[in-house]
Parts: C-alpha cells; sequence; structure tokens
C-alpha cells in the first residue's frame, strides 16, 4: 500500500466548516448541551442513605416541590466540564490583547509555590504556633510592596482592586475625622478606572470630574481650579486608562496636598512602572496594587484575586487590621485596634480573615524569581510590546490622542472605520474568527468606539507580528469592503454565532425550563 503523499489541508474550507453532522458535533469540538439536558432528576452518580426523619427547625420555610437538580453518572459530568473548558479562551490557548486588565502569563513554579502544603491547607483560624511561615512570607511581601512604591505601610486584607479603593478612601477618610475636617468632594478624572468614582459614591462623596486634555492626560490647571476646601481627595489613575503616564503628576500631587487634601492614585495599571518609578516619590498617599495583574496571579472568572493597598506616612496609622507584627515571640496578627500600639488608629476591619494566601505566595515568588532587575525589565517589556504594535498598527488604524508614545497599553479608536460599514463591535468579532480574543472595547469611554490593546510582557516578538498581521489583514478588508460578511456575520467558526447582546441583557433566562411539547392534533 502506498502512502498519502499529497497530504491534508490544514485549514477548514468553507465546505467542512458550515458541515452538518448527526451529533452536532464537529470532530472534536463537541455540541455541548445544558447539565439539564443531559441529566434526569431520578437518577444520580452518588448513592446516599436515606436521611433520618428529624425535626425541621426552618419554620415554615421548606422545601414543598422537588429540587429539580439534574442527575448525572460521574463520566457525564467529567465530559461536561471538560468539553465546556475546550470552548473557553486563556492565556495558556493564546494572546490575550485585554486593555486596561493585564493578562500576562502565569509562571507554573508561582503555582507550585502557592500549592505546598504548609499554605495551600492552612485554616484561617490555625493557631500562631502553626501559622509563623505564612506570617513571615507575609510580612516580607509586605516589605517588598512597600520598597517598589515608596510607601510606609501595606494592608493586605483587600480581596481586589475595588475592595482596596475603598480601604485607601477609608483611610483617607479616617485621617480627615482625625483632623476634624469635613470634607465631601472627590475629584476624578474623565481618564481614570471607572470603579473610582463608584467607590467615592459609595461613600457618600460627592463626585467631581476633571475633564482630560486633547492629548489625553490630566492638565495640573484643571485640578488647581477644582480644589477646594471641600476637597477630601483625588482619585488618579496612573498610568491612566489611555494608556499614557500623567506627565504632570508631581505638581499635581503638590497642589491637592497644599489644598489640604489627600492623593489616591488607582494602582491597577502598576505593570507598566515597577521597578521604574515609586508612587510615593510621586506624591501619592494611598493605592491598591491588583496582585493578580501586576504579579501573574491567575486573572478572570471574578477571582481569586487580591488587591493589597500602601499608604504613605500621614495615612500609615489608618492602616486597617489585622496586619503582621514581629515580637520576641515570633510573628503574629494584629487583632484589634485597641492592641495596635502608639501612635496607630487602625480604620476598622475590612473583612473577616486576613486575605487570599495563595495569592501572596505567588506574588512573593514572582518577585524573588525575578529580583528587581526582572521586574524592571518586565514593565520595560510591556511597554516595548505595547508601542511595537502601536507602530505596526498606527497607519491603518487611528489614535484618538495622536502619534505618541504609549504605556503597556495602546488605544486606538474607530475613526478610521468611518463610511467602511464596520463598527468596533464588529471588527471585534471578526477577532473571534482569526482564534484571538477581542481586545478592550468602547474603553476608556472618553473615546470613541475605542480599542484598547495591552500584549504584556509575555509575548515573543513572533507572536506579536502574527497579531499586527492579522489585524492589518482585517483593516484592509474592513476599509476596501471586499468581504463584508466577514465582519457582519462574525464570529461564524466559534461555538456560538453572535448574540443579542441588547436583549440579551434586558431579557436575561436565568432558569432553564424544560421545553414545552405541543399536543398532538385531534
Amino acid at each position: 500500500m502506498s502512502m498519502n503523499t499529497q497530504g491534508r489541508p490544514t485549514k477548514p474550507t468553507a465546505a467542512n466548516a458550515n458541515t452538518e453532522t448527526f451529533t452536532g458535533n464537529r470532530g472534536l469540538d463537541h455540541e455541548e448541551p445544558l447539565l439539564f439536558e443531559i441529566g434526569r432528576p431520578d437518577n444520580s452518580g452518588v448513592d446516599l442513605p436515606e436521611p433520618k426523619v428529624v425535626r425541621s427547625r426552618l419554620g415554615g420555610l421548606e422545601r414543598t416541590a422537588p429540587l429539580g437538580l439534574p442527575g448525572l453518572s460521574e463520566p457525564e459530568t467529567m465530559r461536561h466540564y471538560v468539553r465546556l473548558s475546550r470552548k473557553n479562551y486563556a492565556i495558556d490557548s493564546g494572546l490575550y490583547p485585554l486593555g486596561s486588565c493585564t493578562m500576562k502569563h502565569n509562571p507554573r513554579l508561582n503555582e507550585k509555590m502557592a500549592r505546598l502544603p504548609g499554605f495551600s491547607d492552612l485554616h484561617p483560624l490555625a493557631p500562631r504556633s502553626m501559622t509563623q511561615g505564612a506570617l513571615a512570607l507575609m510580612e516580607a511581601l509586605s516589605g517588598y510592596l512597600m520598597e517598589l512604591t515608596g510607601m510606609h505601610a501595606v494592608a493586605l486584607s483587600p480581596k481586589a482592586g475595588a475592595h482596596g479603593e475603598l480601604c485607601g478612601m477609608l483611610a483617607i477618610k479616617a485621617a480627615h475625622d482625625a483632623k476634624g475636617s469635613k470634607r465631601n468632594v472627590v475629584l476624578v478624572p474623565d481618564s481614570a478606572h471607572g470603579t473610582n468614582p463608584a467607590t467615592a459614591a459609595f461613600m457618600g462623596y460627592t463626585v467631581k470630574s476633571i475633564p482630560a486634555r486633547a492629548d489625553g492626560t490630566v492638565a495640573a490647571d484643571a485640578v488647581k481650579a477644582a480644589l477646594g476646601p471641600d476637597v477630601a481627595a483625588i482619585m488618579l489613575t496612573n498610568p491612566n486608562t489611555c494608556g499614557l503616564f500623567e506627565p504632570e503628576i508631581v505638581e499635581i500631587a503638590r497642589a491637592v496636598h497644599e489644598a489640604g487634601a489627600y492623593f489616591y492614585c488607582d494602582g491597577a495599571n502598576f505593570n507598566a512602572i515597577v521597578g521604574k518609578v515609586r508612587p510615593g516619590d510621586l506624591g501619592v498617599d494611598a493605592m491598591h496594587i491588583n496582585l493578580h495583574k501586576t504579579f501573574s496571579t491567575p486573572h478572570g472568572g471574578g477571582g481569586p484575586g487580591s488587591g493589597p493597598v500602601v499608604l504613605s506616612e500621614a495615612l500609615a496609622p489608618f492602616a486597617p487590621v489585622p496586619f503582621v507584627t514581629k515580637g520576641g515571640g515570633g510573628y503574629r496578627l494584629v487583632e484589634h485596634a485597641a492592641t495596635a500600639g502608639e501612635g496607630k488608629a487602625p480604620l476598622g476591619r475590612l473583612t473577616a480573615f486576613h486575605g487570599q494566601m495563595g495569592m501572596f505566595v505567588r506574588a512573593l515568588t514572582y518577585m524573588l524569581s525575578h529580583g528587581s532587575d526582572g521586574m524592571r525589565q518586565a514593565s520595560e517589556d510591556a511597554v516595548l510590546s505595547a508601542n511595537y504594535i502601536r507602530a505596526g498598527l498606527r497607519d491603518v488604524m487611528s489614535q484618538p490622542f495622536g502619534d505618541q508614545p504609549c504605556m503597556h497599553e495602546v488605544l486606538f479608536d474607530d475613526a478610521w472605520l468611518k463610511d467602511t460599514g464596520v463598527t468596533t463591535l464588529d471588527f471585534a468579532k471578526a477577532m473571534i474568527d482569526e482564534g484571538y480574543h477581542p481586545m478592550t472595547m468602547y474603553f476608556p469611554l472618553v473615546v470613541h468606539g475605542a480599542m484598547l490593546i495591552e500584549p504584556t510582557e509575555s509575548e515573543s516578538k513572533q507572536s506579536l507580528d502574527l497579531f499586527v498581521a492579522t489585524l492589518r489583514d482585517l483593516a484592509r478588508d474592513a476599509k476596501t469592503g471586499n468581504d463584508k460578511s466577514r465582519f457582519k456575520d462574525a464570529p461564524r467558526l466559534a461555538p456560538r454565532r453572535r448574540l443579542d447582546e441588547t436583549r440579551a441583557a434586558r431579557e436575561p433566562k436565568l432558569r432553564w425550563r424544560p421545553p414545552t411539547v405541543p399536543e398532538a392534533a385531534e
């Protein structure tokens, strides 16, 4: 028997891409129904004895109808979730250009360290004698975070960025309260993260916007004009959501302090400046740090997150409990404000337990394995990658603030799509067919049809070259109009086609119900 010397095509053709099959599957790409459609309520993969009859303590709130959960065998359950995982896009499967959300590679060394038994199975109520290693790690991590930021104290307990914002702003409020200063206004530039005004409003502050200049940055003169005796703080993101470093940040900080207010800096974009500049040296009083962005903790799916907050000398006394301290008997957690020590006035407690131990282990492992020079290079490489993409696309896509260097993310708008009939959403959907998760779309809001791209420092030149070439090919078709179906019908090759996203948001189906079977005609 002779060998096949012709080979086989590696790309799906139009014919086989749309081929219908009896099962709905296409090779190893399985069509996966809902668990409720697979399972049967009268079936279970686990045999449990009938529970004993006991006196109810639910006060008449007992369930009166069957629970209705689907019963599946163990193989059915495993296959369902494995098949779903194969439909998911992740940083381990391809470049993840999501702007303003640093989706970087997570070194497996960090994962291995986080799974060490002494950390992974540590109970939050374990006695101090059994937690000395964990407390020492937290103390070391705190020291490095303060060194990297030039700050005087750190709170590890906030669980994520928005939680950290709340912590930092509570420290600012506590500082004003301690001085008897009643201030009710917070300044928030248009180029800040959207959670900043939300946090200020949640705390009862009146939010006053500061417009961005034509170049996408904040003018010190605009901040000075807005300052007054009623201003408690400014919440500024640096680098900002336009991917630009604020050039007048030192002057802004000086003006804020002279007015008796404090400077809160959103640290979500710290990945661009680690090892290059210390926020404390710029005049920042409080800043949260997303460990799950800057220091490579797995990101997405709502967690796990960790948002430590670093505080200046002026705010350090108000750091919340618990915090780690070291004495003659070793390390311990200070759990109560009354035992915080002289000169400290903790704002209170933010969460029941201290924080996310696995996130602390990953972050410290990242720091120790990179060293100061390695972390600085990571920041430099992140900025270099973003500017490489900017240089590769600036002649075919438009930049809202002119052709100026960016930081770790590059921002394009939809001006170049005018009169093409293709929208930012169409362009993003077409990227899915090419195997890429879309960049951040329509954010920041100060830019019409925004497309915000952050490649991070993880990507190789080869990876970036292919990404740039793909977007150039899409841009060419969008402008020439040769194949509008490439955009209007996209995604064509994904497990699901384009949704009516407006209807999905307004009329969500939150509960599965069995399909109604029409009665047979008489």
